[in-house]
């Protein structure tokens, strides 16, 4: 009789566990889903690392793990275009192998974000290093952008090297690396001299990338206008777009005005991207040009030691920001999901199609009474802000803030 109990049991289990399709449900989570044109309540669930279904209602039954997301928002995973991860022990070598980058996986997931780009930490001589010490050990999605100085963003005298500046051996190892490397990075330049621009702006015309510029430290400034219009190409990426520097123009002007030519760049196609870091982002600026119409492309951190702890915090901290300053919640999104997917050329990222990969962040947008800060540690208050809930990576629970995919302990 016990061995007809067992084998009955195993069998109902075996069909149970059958029937189960999916690994993950997702459930009754507000879907935002630029790519899709999704804003409303529906269900996801996730077979394999892929997205598998999304419709309004998938039984419970067919999966081994259900989430309940109701009044929670289901976004794609966040992808982050700036950021600084190469990461090391090397004194004076500031983002390229040194003390200020940052470890992806301690700063990612907990703020929804599943992809990152540094931006310009390696250049062409030391982007295989980069790649197996950063890249290739990260559950992060870590891509690149390739600085174009071939010793990357080792600060001071290295980046001012014209002769480092290689457009076509930076082409060269972009080619070489598809799957990693997004785009050429520009920064820190600070001579009177257009030749930096040039060369990367080649270097991403040979390698069919696009070309992220850190603009500024000229004295006398370089012309802004010139550079949106001459020297950059549609899609090409002016990142600080709401900082007020030394040696750059600031876009709004000092009557509070968004210069004609900023409209008439983005209207060309230059991508304008937050960029926020420890020093590029002031209320001065982002309040008059939002108020005005001017809203970025690209939501994105610059994240490194010198901001993490400051007036940038995250991405959510960025996102929120934005939603205070006029943007709805599902244009937040879309600039922190397809918008950046679609600038660097990795449209597989930023939705949740069917097929898809299964980066999918759950976020909790919050009503209350919040403060904001801008690099110039001036404040700015809010009464709405979102927070990562639960962060999915390939098809894994890699983030989970209050255990709404866990079972309670007992049971």
């Amino acid at each position: 009789m016990g061995n007809l109990y067992a084998t009955f049991s195993f069998f109902l289990f075996t069909m149970f566990a059958m029937a189960q399709d999916y690994d993950i449900l997702i459930k009754d989570g507000h879907v935002i889903d630029a790519k899709n044109n999704i804003d409303k309540v529906m269900d996801v669930a996730i077979k394999d690392g892929k997205i598998a279904e999304v419709s309004n209602n998938i039984s419970q039954s067919k999966a081994k793990t259900v989430i309940n997301a109701k009044g929670l928002y289901v976004s794609p995973g966040l992808i982050d275009i700036h950021s600084h991860n190469f990461y090391g022990t090397e004194s004076n070598a500031y983002l390229s192998n040194g003390y200020y980058a940052v470890p992806p996986d301690g700063f990612t997931f907990r703020s929804g974000v599943t992809t990152v780009a540094d931006a310009g930490g390696a250049g062409w001589r030391n982007f295989r290093q980069f790649k197996e010490q950063v890249i290739d050990r990260s559950k992060t999605r870590v891509l690149a952008f390739l600085n174009i100085v071939g010793s990357g963003m080792k600060g001071g005298p290295i980046e001012q090297n014209l002769s480092d500046m290689d457009a076509r051996m930076t082409a060269m190892v972009a080619k070489q690396f598809p799957n990693d490397v997004v785009g050429v990075k520009l920064a820190h330049f600070s001579g009177f001299d257009w030749t930096p621009a040039e060369r990367a702006a080649e270097a991403g015309r040979l390698a069919d990338i696009p070309v992220m510029i850190d603009f500024g430290g000229s004295e006398p400034e370089l012309s802004l206008e010139t550079l949106f219009m001459e020297k950059l190409r549609p899609g090409d990426i002016f990142t600080h777009a709401y900082g007020h520097v030394d040696g750059r123009t600031p876009i709004v002007d000092e009557n509070g005005k968004v210069r004609d030519y900023v409209f008439a760049a983005q209207k060309r196609g230059i991508i304008f991207d937050v960029g926020h870091g420890g020093g590029s982002f002031v209320f001065e600026q982002v309040i008059p040009a939002m108020e005005q119409g001017l809203k970025p492309n690209s939501i994105s951190t610059d994240l490194h030691t010198g901001s993490m702890n400051g007036g940038m915090k995250d991405m959510a901290n960025i996102m929120s920001k934005f939603l205070n300053l006029g943007m709805s919640l599902s244009e937040v999104i879309t600039v922190s999901t397809w918008e950046p997917a679609k600038i660097i050329q990795r449209t597989d990222l930023g939705h949740i199609s069917v097929g898809a990969v299964a980066d999918v962040t759950v976020l909790n947008h919050r009503k209350g009474e919040f403060g904001f800060i801008d690099t110039r540690n001036t404040k700015m208050e809010g009464d709405e802000k979102v927070e990562c809930e639960l962060t999915i990576k390939d098809g894994k629970v890699v983030y989970d803030l209050n255990g709404i995919s866990k079972q309670a302990w007992g049971k």
